[in-house]
């Protein structure tokens, strides 16, 4: 057996109750089967893959807040601390009821080589609550942030771990969390990231996962002899990410006519208009339906259906597991050339590989995505120096980091003769990076 089947074997065995981290590692240490086999006696006796796929540490704690009727509520919060070999371990905070372990590791798992590839000085790590924001009020939040963060400031720091947002986990959020840190550590310093721009915080994070995911699919685009222009996007998701991706798709010239949150869909063959879009979903915090009746070209239908609809490239911003079999043939028969992930694994691995097979350019999350992450590590950069740079200086390292990935992801597979694999290009690009860097520093 080969040393990465043993490993797969022992990391199936140990986590079978966690079906999302067992994809992410699967589908990482299948990738990374040629630089694994060139170097196998080493890494075999440094354990590498052992290390790379158990985490530094993991933190699994009680979080008990009173609600407006004077309830005691108690959720459960999670950080897992995955990998340090190249920085402070970073990585966001979710706030969502399916929130558990396995989620928290397949998230800080991915981390790890999604921060690699960004040239960043940062490690992977995650965290997060089955706590749900949604239909709180802003005291009950505030509650629960408080509670969560006076457990879990007693493992991060702006030189160890440093959170930041991700689903369920806004400026709302950040503010709260960030303010009780302060309030307990007595430190102003850069611990948290996604912060406002009043108190440390930097212009262009906001709309930088979005960006950075249209910047990674001009780029891809580009380098295969198309134009971004004119193109018909279809886009999952309504939330941060779905937002500015869709408002600098259209700044580019392509049109996207599909948006979704967890109850339906709104189709708008005009385009989405991205000014109610905000209003809706960042204002009003109210459902698509609002959307649709605001909006006379706009159709609104229950359930899923995004991929469904003709298109020439796909951007899944939603969350794990949202684009199936199913819905790669439907966007394979429709003529879809591109599909780039925004969200954090949302295409199965069986999808993948379809969209791959059918000759589909497939770019994963973890470099796809990665400019959120990149611009959080210019936002601890600024408070290091306690700087703030302009809008238009950080949206262009955005753009040049995000330009560099796909060209390292793009030169990785090709390494190894899989030109075009952008999954396996990604994974191996981002792996090594991180090999080096623990074989550097010794078993620890």
């Amino acid at each position: 057996m080969s040393y990465v089947d043993e490993v797969l074997a022992r990391v199936k065995t140990k986590n079978a109750a966690e079906p999302e981290f067992l994809q992410a590692v699967d589908e990482v240490l299948e990738s990374i089967r040629p630089v694994v086999e060139a170097n196998e006696e080493l890494y075999k006796k440094e354990a590498i893959l052992e290390r790379i796929t158990e985490p530094d540490r993991q933190f699994k704690f009680r979080v008990a807040w009173v609600d407006d009727n004077g309830q005691v509520q108690v959720n459960t919060g999670y950080r897992v601390q995955f990998n340090n070999a190249i920085g402070p371990y970073k990585g966001g905070l979710r706030l969502h009821p399916s929130v558990y372990l396995g989620i928290i590791k397949f998230l800080g798992f991915e981390q790890v080589f999604k921060n690699s590839l960004t040239g960043l000085p940062i490690g992977g790590g995650k965290g997060g609550s089955d706590f749900d924001p949604k239909g709180k009020s802003d005291r009950e939040v505030m509650a629960f942030c408080q509670s969560f963060m006076t457990e879990l400031s007693k493992y991060i720091g702006a030189d160890v771990d440093v959170p930041a947002g991700d689903i369920g986990t806004g400026a709302r959020e950040i503010g709260y969390l960030y303010g009780q840190y302060k309030r307990i550590t007595g430190l102003y310093e850069g611990v948290l990231t996604g912060k406002g721009l009043s108190y440390g915080g930097s212009l262009a994070r906001t709309e930088a996962t979005g960006y950075g995911l249209l910047y990674m699919t001009e780029e891809l685009l580009k380098s295969h002899g198309q134009d971004i222009a004119g193109k018909t996007c279809v886009v999952s998701g309504a939330g941060n990410v779905a937002i500015y991706a869709i408002q600098k798709a259209h700044q580019l010239g392509a049109k996207c006519v599909t948006c979704s949150d967890s109850t339906g869909w709104i189709y708008d063959p005009e385009g989405i208009d991205v000014d109610l879009l905000k209003e809706v979903k960042e204002v009003k915090r109210a459902r698509l339906t609002e959307y649709a009746a605001a909006r006379p070209s706009a159709e609104y239908h229950e359930g899923r259906g995004v991929w469904s609809v003709k298109c020439d490239i796909a951007l899944p911003c939603a969350t794990q597991n949202e684009l199936l079999i199913d819905d790669a043939k439907a966007l394979v028969a429709n003529g879809c050339i591109a599909v780039c992930e925004g969200a954090n694994m949302p295409t199965t691995l069986d999808a993948t590989q379809y969209l791959q097979q059918n000759g589909v350019y497939f770019v994963p999350g973890k470099a796809a995505n990665a400019g959120g992450v990149a611009t959080s590590a210019l936002e601890m950069s600024q408070n290091s120096e306690r700087l703030s740079w302009t809008f238009e200086e950080v949206d262009a390292k955005l753009n040049q980091i995000m330009v560099n990935i796909y060209h390292n992801i793009d030169d990785a597979a090709k390494r190894y003769g899989k030109e075009g694999d952008y999954v396996a290009g990604a994974n191996i690009a981002g792996f090594e990076k991180v090999v080096d860097a623990m074989l550097a520093q010794g078993v620890c």
